[in-house]
């Protein structure tokens, strides 16, 4: 099979690493790629955001089968025209896309199904967002752009003095361009947060798989939110009850009402939930993988990823047993100083050529100097992936590797999977 994979991040990385290990592969496709996946693969210079250009990729090359990474062309309805070119592809249509693109749209469905989440309302206005607010009783309150704003459009306010800032900056000042013309006003839920996640085929729901990841840029969960800084799994909470009430309760409804509302959803569902006391509440759905999650849940994936995207993208994947084994797995961000902020790139990396068993590097924001040389080309630079028996194991492994890699300012938390050491993992 001639496989496309669209995207150029660790996440993509991740899975063209999972996908070159494929009996089913002949040829892997990349756009655009990066430093790493071309080593696994061609890189091709199409952009994330070229829909047209993807298309007509896929068309030129005779593509079987095009996977999509990335939320942001899912959104703009690549998986459409794919569809309309009669190219099979593993990733939701617009319409299902919805259930990241809008916030409101996803929090409607969610009310629609009897799913669990925060109580809300959505506002157009300032004048009509102040007023709701100023209603509630003074605490803390989210703010959320509708739409997609990188992973940065939302804002946990204190005080409603703060929650009416954050409208005031989302639509006055356009602080996310048009994906805050619309804003989500929640309640504030407490608990530990759990990023969940299952190939889904219309109503087929496979078996899920559990990670935590890292926001904040620095230790202790300080400073500005990021892309994500790390991720570990299993969870040292995670329990066969937890996940069958998240399932029954969450995974299923979601995907049967989808399909009930004829938006039927293809791909891979990913579920950001909190786990409150009266029980697990959805944060926000994705349509994709996770990142850096995806980098340490596809190193727990036993089954062909290509045979599950395939199988998946042609309404067979109740055919496909989907399997997770009991490995952990720690994930730990090298960034450029000064990320989420203004930061240098083109700075050489070393301590590449060589990483001990059960590690992967993944590139995250690299290119290729004209003189063969790997340097930074973004924010969020490598990940950082080690397997082991447990946390703890895995954990040690994965910064071993990261104190042999350099470049300079290179940054990262030292905190990643701490709060999981020495806890039971499932």
């Amino acid at each position: 099979m001639r496989v496309l994979l669209v995207g150029s991040g660790g996440r993509e990385h991740a899975m063209a690493d999972a996908l070159s290990k494929s009996p089913l592969l002949d040829q892997l496709l990349i756009a655009p790629g990066n430093a790493g996946t071309a080593e696994l693969g061609e890189n091709v210079p199409v952009a994330i955001g070229d829909v047209p250009g993807i298309v007509a990729l896929a068309q030129g090359r005779e593509v079987d089968l095009v996977i999509v990474g990335p939320e942001a062309p899912l959104a703009d309805g690549v998986a459409d025209d794919l569809h309309s070119a009669g190219i099979p592809v593993f990733g939701p249509t617009r319409s299902a896309a919805r259930i990241e693109s809008s916030k409101n749209w996803a929090k409607e469905l969610m009310a629609r199904h009897a799913i669990p989440t925060a109580g809300f309302a959505a506002f157009r206005t300032i004048e009509d967002s102040v007023s709701y607010i100023n209603a509630l009783p003074e605490g803390s309150v989210v703010v959320k752009a509708d739409g997609l704003a990188a992973g940065k459009g939302v804002i946990i306010a204190g005080t409603r003095k703060e929650a009416n800032e954050a409208v005031m900056k989302m639509i006055g000042d356009q602080l996310f361009g048009d994906a805050g013309s619309t804003v989500v006003i929640e309640e504030c839920m407490e608990g530990p947060e759990v990023s969940v996640f299952a190939f889904v085929d219309g109503a087929t729901v496979s078996n899920e798989v559990s990670a935590c990841d890292y926001k904040r840029a620095h230790d202790g969960d300080s400073g500005p939110n990021t892309g994500g800084m790390g991720a570990y799994t299993p969870p040292e909470f995670w329990t066969p009850e937890l996940a069958a009430t998240i399932r029954r309760e969450i995974l299923e409804p979601v995907a049967a009402g989808m399909v009930a509302e004829g938006a039927d959803f293809t791909g891979i569902l990913y579920a950001g939930l909190m786990l409150t006391e009266s029980g697990p509440r959805v944060i926000e759905f994705n349509c994709r993988f996770g990142d850096p999650e995806a980098q340490v849940v596809l190193a727990r994936l036993e089954t062909d990823l290509l045979e599950i995207a395939l199988a998946t993208a042609n309404g067979e994947l109740d055919d496909v047993d989907v399997h997770w084994n009991d490995q952990a797995a720690v994930c730990v961000v090298m960034a450029s100083g000064g990320y989420p902020g203004s930061y240098q790139t083109g700075v050489p990396i070393t301590g590449l050529s060589s990483t001990p068993d059960g590690v992967q590097v993944y590139h995250a924001g690299t290119s290729t100097a004209d003189d063969g040389t790997v340097i930074t080309a973004g924010g969020r630079v490598l990940d950082v992936v080690a397997n082991g028996a447990d946390i703890a194991k895995a954990r040690g492994t994965a910064y071993d590797t990261v104190s042999a890699i350099n470049f300079e300012g290179a940054e990262y938390r030292t905190d990643i999977a701490t709060r999981a050491v020495g806890s039971p993992t499932v």
